[in-house]
C-alpha cells in the first residue's frame, strides 16, 4: 500500500509541475555536442549482443509523457532497484568491466540494461532510452538510465527510487548513447561544469 501511495504522489507531483520548477534554470532535456566513443563495457556489450546495438531509425523527438508513462518509469525503476542486489563486476564476473544483463546481483550498468529492455517490452521506443555515464562527486564513474521526454530527461538511478530530472541530480554528465543509434555515443555538455572525455564506470 504504501509503494502504491508514493507512486500516486510522484504521478500527481510530475502533472501539477511541482518536480521539474527547481530545474528551470537549465534546459529540461540535456544538450549533445557531438559524437565520442562508447565505453569499452558497451563496446563489448554490442559484440556479444548486436541486435541491441542497431539502429533506431531518424530521430523523432523526446516522447510525449503521459500518467501512464511515468507510472511505468516509476514503477520499472523501483523493481529493478528492489530485485537486484549490487556488486561490482569483479566480484560477479572477475574482471574490472562487463556489461551484462543480471539475474539477481549487478553493477550499475547492469542495472540499467534490465530497465532499458523492461520499458521497450512495456512499449517505449529505444531512442528515448539511453544508457548515460555520469561522474558522480566524489569522482566515481556511474551509469544511469536517460528516458528522454517532452517534460525533461528523467534519470532511472540503482542508488535511488526516486526519479528525477537529469538537473535535479549531483551528477556531472559525461555521455549518452546517441538516439538514433544504440550502438553508438554521444558527448553531453550540462552547463554546470566542463565534462571529461572517458570514464569507467564503478
Amino acid at each position: 500500500m504504501l509503494k502504491t501511495i508514493t507512486k500516486m504522489i510522484a504521478v500527481a507531483a510530475l502533472f501539477t509541475g511541482s518536480l521539474i520548477e527547481g530545474a528551470l534554470a537549465l534546459p529540461a532535456n540535456m544538450a549533445v555536442t557531438g559524437s565520442t566513443n562508447p565505453p569499452i563495457g558497451h563496446y563489448e556489450f554490442c559484440k556479444i549482443n548486436p541486435g541491441e546495438c542497431r539502429s533506431n531509425g531518424a530521430d523523432r523527438g523526446p516522447m510525449v509523457l503521459t500518467r501512464e508513462g511515468w507510472q511505468k518509469i516509476l514503477e520499472v525503476n523501483y523493481d529493478v532497484n528492489q530485485a537486484i542486489t549490487p556488486m561490482t563486476d569483479m566480484e560477479i564476473h572477475g574482471v574490472e568491466e562487463k556489461w551484462s544483463y543480471p539475474d539477481s546481483v549487478g553493477d550499475c550498468e547492469d542495472y540499467v540494461l534490465l530497465k532499458r529492455r523492461k520499458l521497450i517490452e512495456s512499449g517505449f521506443s529505444a531512442s528515448d532510452l539511453l544508457i548515460t555515464v555520469v561522474l558522480q562527486p566524489n569522482g566515481d564513474g556511474h551509469a544511469v538510465l536517460t528516458v528522454r521526454t517532452d517534460r525533461g530527461d528523467f534519470i532511472l538511478d540503482n542508488m535511488r527510487n526516486k526519479v528525477l530530472l537529469w538537473s535535479d541530480t549531483e551528477y556531472t554528465y559525461l555521455k549518452r548513447q546517441s538516439t538514433e543509434h544504440a550502438g553508438r555515443w554521444v558527448k553531453l555538455q550540462d552547463g554546470r561544469t566542463v565534462a571529461v572525455g572517458s570514464v569507467r564506470t564503478q
